[in-house]
């Protein structure tokens, strides 16, 4: 299957006065057309930092690209002019962000903001015709056209993600970006909202990228996963592949452990100890060689290459072999 999105050894890194975060260490990752991609990673991983150099909305003046490649259906993305990005944001890529307190314009009524994004990207339509897009998508979010002209206070949190969601996908984009749509809801409305991206995805045939914490999610919704950690993909494969848990990093079995099993009766749960890799002092070796109980010196002294452990399923580990599990 052909690849939407091919990033490639994407370097990007925050400066400030006081120090150097190195936010993104050689990220790889393809996402296939009509593929949904569960990204899997603890909080600064870099999984944010990711999807806001697909649309080249890093902070100005703190954020620098230091080396890599975005391509988009065959396009350049960091050597888009702001015109191109212009058209390229909503139409063809679009994103639900994390908070959607801070996705609306609280002084905009809701009709309006989705209305903007056709007035941008389909500016040969009517305002009739817009107005009429712009009732469609609400009442496939579920939302009933009549409440078009209400401010986003007027709105549940529920229903302002709803919105939110009805914005990315009124110009009809081909790959969606979901940052952690679900992580301020509680599980009943995420279970509404996961199945309702689900649902519009098929309907509009798109890609989606899924940034979660939760892996019942991914297992539930995604078609594949990639594990990140410390701002490089250190395993991806198909949801069978990894999820078989036979061939994992390391790290990926130590997200598995601090899952819940009904079927034990441990008294704690098995935590992956100490903690993430500093991004302003990143070790030479493995990033995660520090919490690995199968360290040995080779990872301390030199970075792991992506292995390919399966058809389809790479991990980057010291300790990996081609074709098996090597640990």
């Amino acid at each position: 299957m052909e690849n939407l999105l091919e990033i490639k050894d994407l370097y990007v890194n925050y400066e400030t006065d006081e120090s150097v975060v190195h936010a993104l260490n050689g990220f790889t990752l393809n996402v296939k057309k009509g593929e949904t991609l569960g990204l899997v990673g603890e909080t600064g991983a870099g999984k944010t930092t990711m999807c806001l150099s697909v649309l080249r909305l890093l902070p100005e003046g703190v954020s620098k690209v230091e080396g890599g490649s975005i391509q988009y259906d065959g396009k350049d993305v960091l050597s888009m002019n702001k015109s191109e990005l212009r058209q390229m944001r909503g139409a063809q890529i679009s994103m639900i962000f994390q908070d959607p307190m801070t996705s609306l314009n609280p002084v905009m009524r809701v009709g309006d903001q989705i209305k903007e994004v056709l007035s941008l990207h389909n500016p040969e339509l009517s305002d009739k015709q817009k107005d009429e897009r712009v009732d469609d998508i609400l009442k496939l979010v579920g939302i009933s056209p009549d409440r078009k002209d209400q401010f986003p206070h007027q709105f549940s949190g529920g229903m302002k993600q709803r919105v939110v969601i009805a914005m990315a996908l009124v110009a009809e984009p081909q790959l969606l970006l979901a940052d952690e749509p679900t992580t301020a809801l509680d599980v009943t409305i995420q279970a509404q909202i996961l199945a309702l991206m689900k649902q519009l995805k098929e309907k509009f045939d798109s890609s989606m990228i899924l940034i979660t914490h939760d892996l019942g999610i991914v297992a539930e919704f995604c078609d594949s996963v990639a594990i990140v950690y410390a701002g490089e993909v250190i395993e991806t494969g198909s949801i069978e592949q990894v999820f078989e848990r036979t061939k994992n990093h390391p790290y990926t079995e130590g997200l598995f452990n601090c899952i819940p099993d009904l079927t034990s009766h441990a008294a704690r749960l098995t935590p992956i100890p100490g903690y993430m890799a500093d991004p302003t002092n990143l070790p030479t070796g493995c990033k995660f060689a520090d919490r690995c109980g199968r360290c040995i010196d080779k990872c301390r002294q030199a970075a792991p290459e992506m292995v390919e452990v399966d058809p389809g399923h790479f991990v980057k580990c010291n300790q990996m072999e081609k074709g098996g599990s090597g640990l």
